[in-house]
Order: C-alpha cells, then structure tokens, then sequence
C-alpha cells in the first residue's frame, strides 16, 4: 500500500482536508492529531514554513465609508491598495523550543540569533527571518533521521515587535514531510492581545513521531510559553540585529 494509499482509504472523515489533488491535511481542533511514522513519513527533513498575509477588512473599511459618502467613485477605476505603516510592522517569527532524548533544552528563533544546526544538535534549524510575510515567509528545518535523539519540539510564532497583530493578519504553519501531504494550521482565531502562540507540537512517543495541534495563543512572549508546557528555560530580554531584522 502506498502513502496516500494509507493516508485516504477509509479515512475521508478523519481530518478537514483539501481533496486528493491539493494534497494537504489541515488538522483542526475536533481533528488535531496525526502520525509520521504510520505514514511513513518520519525520515529526512522536515520542512516547517510560516506564511501571512493582513486581513482585507484592515483597510476595506475605510473604503467602504468613502463610497457611501461618494457614490460616484465606484465608477472609478479601483485603485491599488498599499500597505500602511501599522501593517508593515507587522513582524510574525517562527520559533521552536526543543527538548532532546538527553535532556538537553534550548529555543531556535530569529531572536538573539538561535538559529540551531540540522545535522547536529538539536537537529532543528531555521533557515531565515522574514519581516513582511512575503511568499517564501520563515522556514525551519527538522531532521527526522535523528528522531530517536528527539523528545518534544514545540513549534510557536511571536511578535518581534510586540504590537498585538494575530487579530490583523491571516497567518498559516505548515508542515512539508520528506513524502505525503502538508500539514497545514492555521492561526485564524481572533485573539486581539495575544503577542505569542504555540501552534503545534512534534513528539517522539515511544519511537513515533505524532504531530498534534495546539494553537494556544498567549498575551505573554517566550516565558509564558515555557511556562505553559514546562520548558524549565531561563529567559532575558533579547534583540534582532540588523541583518536579522
């Protein structure tokens, strides 16, 4: 039986998926839970990317009021819209606490340059920093041929600029395996304060890697994080340097 073969026969009710031909699995909160390893996906890197855009009804409505006061301009031509100063700050980071069969702990993120090693420890590394949500957004790699030196992987996205912008952008997480479907989540719930969000958890359970959503979103940054899952990390304030920015 081959992967997808595995993966659709007989489980067309047990996650909210794209059809066969887009490929995806999106795990939800009623379907949040799937494993690598009975797919047959628990080899090679892992490719994790994080992906936004800004909700249209940002700058929709001011559109909206300036044609009720001037009808006549809805025969215009529509002009473009650009992005105002508030939404260019937005600045979604990926970030993964991560936690080794050794005990080791430690964070790969943009911030204080923790961008981890892939074929070493902690076999998480992250690969660049984008500011605006471009097409390609972050990506992070996870080497899953070192799983049995995996425990738990936490991956979350924060604010760099500690502006409150979940509530502003539609922003997405998705898993590409070595083979089979992405793995999609996404971060669509209204949470206006919320400046971190731990959105998926990657966890080697005697010898199989699950892959299961959280999506908990948090008003607090790394700390409340570790707090939240028992991480045990010290934390300080950190900055991004220029380059990294």
């Amino acid at each position: 039986m081959g992967f997808l073969d595995g993966l659709w026969r007989g489980r067309e009710s047990a996650f909210d998926s794209g059809s066969a031909a887009s490929n995806a699995i999106e795990l939800t909160k009623r379907y949040g839970q799937v494993s690598l390893t009975k797919q047959g996906a628990a080899t090679g890197h892992l490719r994790i990317n994080l992906s936004w855009r800004m909700r249209t009804s940002d700058f929709g409505g001011t559109q909206r009021e300036s044609l009720l006061r001037h009808p006549f301009k809805a025969l215009k031509p529509p002009e473009v819209v650009g992005h105002s100063q508030s939404m260019v700050n937005v600045d979604l980071d990926l970030g993964c606490l991560y936690e080794l069969q050794d005990g080791t702990k430690g964070v790969v993120q943009p911030l204080g340059g923790f961008l981890g090693e892939v074929n070493a420890p902690p076999y998480v590394k992250l690969s660049g920093d984008d500011r605006f949500g471009s097409g390609s957004g972050e990506t992070m790699y996870v080497n899953l041929d070192q799983r049995e030196n995996l425990k738990r992987l936490l991956v979350f996205v924060y604010i760099y600029d500690q502006t409150p912008a979940f509530d502003r952008t539609h922003a997405m997480v998705t898993l590409y395996p070595s083979n089979g479907p992405r793995i999609e989540i996404g971060l669509d719930e209204r949470h206006p304060q919320a400046r971190s969000c731990a959105v998926v958890m990657i966890e080697n359970v005697r010898n199989e890697i699950l892959v299961r959503r959280e999506v908990k979103f948090v008003y607090g940054f790394q700390a409340e994080l570790d707090r939240l899952y028992g991480w045990g990390l010290q934390w300080g304030r950190g900055f991004k340097t220029k380059a990294e920015r």
